[in-house]
């Protein structure tokens, strides 16, 4: 057999007949999910996010976070920095600097260094088409809000809250400079009435 390297991946190639095994590339996948390292290239996106909870965003202020930002405003453009591997993410205000962390009694706050595992998330799908962000280091820990915008403390947070769902959205009018389309969502209330 011939070893090579490929995009920093040892692969094997094997005479011809026999049957090559991707259990050696999923190991080296999850490995890496598990444990993002700095060599893996990194995606940076730029965008809001809006808070199911509130109808607002939200917005780092240094150590205080919260999901009353308006649309458009500076503290609520997030910086959002990808891993290759998976969907582990750092959010960190564009305004600020400060990263969102979760520290080991569940409570969301600001930090200068986004380093520390307490601050990286993992972005989950929701079939409502909502997204969660549930902490890396503290699993079944959400990233939530209160109807007053106010951080939910992780224990008290679960996957079918609303609380702890957000979706990704441009500022009116602007796009992060990919070449994306805005978000579009529409906001549903109790008032709102069925169009006759």
């Amino acid at each position: 057999a011939v070893y090579k390297t490929l995009i920093g991946i040892p692969t094997m190639t094997l005479p011809q007949g026999s049957q090559q095994t991707t259990a050696d590339f999923k190991v080296y996948v999850e490995n890496h999910t598990r444990n993002p390292d700095d060599l893996s290239r990194k995606q940076i996106r730029i965008y809001q996010l809006y808070s199911r909870t509130t109808g607002k965003h939200v917005q780092i202020l240094g150590k205080r976070i919260n999901a009353n930002g308006e649309d458009g405003a500076k503290h609520a453009l997030l910086v959002v920095e990808t891993d290759t591997f998976g969907s582990h993410v750092r959010i960190k205000g564009k305004e600020t600097g400060y990263y969102i962390c979760m520290n080991k009694r569940g409570k969301i706050i600001g930090k200068v260094s986004g380093i520390n595992r307490e601050c990286v998330f993992v972005e989950e799908v929701l079939e409502n088409n909502y997204t969660a962000l549930v902490s890396a280091k503290y699993r079944g820990w959400y990233l939530g809000f209160n109807r007053k915008g106010r951080p939910r403390k992780g224990p008290k947070t679960q996957q079918n809250q609303q609380d702890v769902q957000f979706m990704k959205r441009y500022p009116q009018g602007k796009g992060d400079g990919t070449n994306h389309r805005p978000f579009r969502f529409t906001t549903v209330t109790k008032r709102t009435r069925r169009a006759r």
